[in-house]
């Protein structure tokens, strides 16, 4: 099969690029200028791709051509803008990527003539903020309050929209929380900050430490999204679905920057960011029932795992191992459990 992936030079696009080689896939990619590095430049990625485009998924003109000339198989979409605090700093490039850009990937699929399923991915932070819901399903209501959030709403509810206005291949959406793995280097995620800090023997600071995330690791996600996908080819099946750990794997931020101390091997202790910080959610956590009911989907890893191979895969790095390696060696271990 050919999969185009739109933002392939990001981290879950990265890691995705790779896992798809893997299984023995045809990968393309279409995304904005490779950020000097990330895991795509340090693990040279663009060697494994068909097509490596780099463009701006706002430019319907140059989205819709690209996707012509690759003519792919499948596409999953991952091309976002994802941070929350990079999204009150420019909202309205934030609402033009995550909103114009997923209604350019779906009008440009719909005359593709051997595309044969589409995964759009959006967030857990679709979800309307409810101090009520313990784990949000597929079918809770649809919200948000930043513009990060607001915007991957309105994504996910533009594409529901799409579907059932236009005629268009089996399109499903995919919804994820926190991932993490080796080769993030997005500032103001959490484990990139952490590793920066404990390699400089700094204490890391963390401002919300009390809030609980859902922390999966990277190939756990990716491999929903292509388990949604075989599913879909094989009957069509499409819909909204919730990719994320079990209630247990839940910890707070804290928890997770002790633990990751602890595997890195220093007695450095977490602070408090001093001053506010614009609002995030407490607690974001996904009900992924449906998934592991319907598709027979679940984790390979459970948290302790995940946080082990993360750590250790920046600490390898960190001591001359080579990214592309070390990832490739993380995707062998898990291929075969």
């Amino acid at each position: 099969m050919h999969f185009l992936l739109t933002g392939h030079t990001g981290f879950k696009g990265s890691w995705l690029t790779l896992l798809l080689k893997e299984r023995g896939h045809t990968v393309s990619g279409y995304s904005l200028d490779v950020q000097p590095g990330s895991l795509f430049a340090t693990a040279e990625i663009a060697d494994c791709l068909t097509e490596h485009v780099l463009g701006d998924i706002r430019n319907l003109p140059l989205v819709k051509s690209q996707f012509e000339s690759i003519n792919p198989d499948v596409i999953i979409h991952l091309a976002a803008q994802s941070l929350v605090r990079e999204s009150y700093r420019d909202p309205f490039k934030t609402f033009e990527t995550n909103v114009i850009g997923t209604l350019n990937v779906l009008k440009s699929s719909q005359e593709l003539k051997n595309l044969q399923a589409q995964l759009i991915v959006t967030t857990d932070k679709v979800y309307r903020d409810s101090f009520n819901i313990d784990e949000y399903v597929e079918t809770d209501p649809l919200g948000g309050d930043d513009p990060y959030s607001a915007s991957k709403a309105m994504a996910d509810i533009a594409t529901q929209s799409w579907v059932k206005s236009f005629e268009s291949v089996p399109t499903s959406i995919a919804r994820a929380g926190n991932v993490i793995g080796g080769g993030d280097i997005c500032e103001d995620r959490l484990i990139p900050d952490l590793v920066n800090s404990y390699s400089k023997d700094l204490a890391p600071q963390l401002r919300y430490p009390d809030a609980t995330r859902p922390w999966q690791h990277v190939l756990d996600c990716l491999n929903g999204y292509l388990t949604l996908i075989e599913y879909m080819l094989k009957d069509g099946t499409c819909g909204a679905w919730n990719f994320g750990p079990e209630y247990s794997k839940s910890r707070t931020v804290a928890e997770v920057a002790e633990k990751s101390g602890e595997l890195w091997g220093t007695n450095m202790t977490w602070k408090q960011t001093p001053g506010s910080h614009p609002k995030e959610s407490a607690n974001l956590l996904l009900n992924s029932t449906k998934a592991r009911t319907q598709l027979g989907w679940s984790d390979k890893l459970g948290f302790e795992e995940s946080l082990q191979w993360t750590i250790q895969w920046y600490k390898n790095t960190t001591q001359g191992k080579k990214s592309r390696e070390e990832t490739e060696r993380n995707i062998h271990q898990f291929e075969q459990m």
